[in-house]
C-alpha cells in the first residue's frame, strides 16, 4: 500500500502530534514519517471534525503557505488536504502534486482545480456538501456510496478527468455526536466491502484507523486484508507492521 503520512497545519488536529504549523516543524515530522515506511506526505491547514473552527480560506492558506514548498524539497508527493478551490490551486502553484478534496468534488470550482493542473484526485464520499455537518447514512452505506461516485464520476467524464480520480470510501470523515460504537459498525460494513468500489476500475484511498483501541485494529486488520491501494496514516510503522503480519499469515 502506497502510504500518507500525516502533517497538520490546523492547531485543532485530533492528533496532536501531527500538528506542525512551521516549515521546520513540518519537514522534520515529514522526515520521520518517511523513515517509519510512508511514501509520501499529505498537508492540511483546515480541521474538518466538528470541533475544528472553520477559519478564511485566507487563514488556511497561510497556515500551509510556507510548508508547501519546505515539504516539496522532500522529492515526494504532497497532498494538499482541503474543500477549498482557492487552497489547492496555490498549494498546487507552490508544489503540491495531488489533491485530497475534502469537499468530495462536489462544486464546478474544485473541477476546474483540478483541469488546470491534471493531477491525481482523491474523491472521498460524503453524505452532504460539508465534511463537518455529514448526515448519518441509514441505508446500505455501499450503495449510497456507488450512487454518490457515479455522479462524481460523471462530473469526472466532463472535464475528462475520470482516469486521475481515487476513490475514497470517507471514513475518516463523520457525522457531529456520532457514537463510536455505530461508527464502528459502520465502518466494519464498509472496510468488508471494498470490492464493490473495484467496480469503477480505479484506485482505492482509505483514510486508516488510528487511534489504539482493540476496535481500530480490528479495523486495521480487515482494510489491510483488502489491499487497497492508497492510505493515509499518522503512524506509518504501524501500519507497515500489521502489513507484514498479513504477508506471514498468508493473507497478504
Amino acid at each position: 500500500m502506497f502510504l500518507f503520512g500525516v502533517v497538520n497545519a490546523s492547531p485543532d488536529s485530533l492528533a496532536a502530534d501531527s500538528i506542525a504549523t512551521t516549515p521546520e516543524a513540518a519537514t522534520k515530522r515529514a522526515h520521520q514519517l518517511l523513515a517509519d515506511g510512508a511514501d509520501a506526505i499529505d498537508l492540511g491547514g483546515q480541521g474538518s471534525t466538528d470541533i475544528a473552527e472553520v477559519v478564511d480560506w485566507r487563514v488556511e492558506w497561510a497556515r500551509v503557505e510556507h510548508l508547501v514548498p519546505a515539504l516539496a524539497t522532500l522529492g515526494v508527493e504532497i497532498s494538499i488536504d482541503s474543500w477549498r478551490p482557492e487552497v489547492v490551486r496555490r498549494a498546487l502553484q507552490a508544489g503540491a502534486t495531488i489533491i485530497n478534496a475534502a469537499d468530495g468534488m462536489q462544486t464546478d470550482e474544485m473541477w476546474r482545480v483540478a483541469a488546470d493542473f491534471e493531477v491525481p484526485i482523491v474523491v472521498p464520499f460524503l453524505s452532504g456538501p460539508d465534511p463537518r455537518r455529514m448526515s448519518r447514512v441509514s441505508t446500505d452505506p455501499v450503495s449510497v456510496m456507488i450512487d454518490f461516485f457515479d455522479a462524481r464520476l460523471a462530473e469526472a467524464d466532463r472535464y475528462g478527468l475520470r482516469s486521475s480520480c481515487i476513490v475514497d470510501p470517507g471514513t475518516g470523515f463523520a457525522p457531529p455526536d456520532w457514537p463510536w460504537e455505530e461508527r464502528f459498525v459502520y465502518q466494519k460494513h464498509v472496510y468488508s466491502n471494498l470490492d464493490e468500489l473495484r467496480r469503477y476500475g480505479l484506485p482505492i484511498y482509505i483514510a486508516l484507523p488510528w487511534k489504539e483501541t482493540a476496535q481500530h485494529d480490528e479495523l486495521l486488520d480487515i482494510v489491510i486484508q483488502q489491499r487497497p491501494d492508497y492510505g493515509r496514516c499518522h503512524y506509518p510503522t504501524k501500519i507497515r507492521s500489521f502489513e507484514r503480519r498479513h504477508v506471514i499469515a498468508g493473507r497478504g
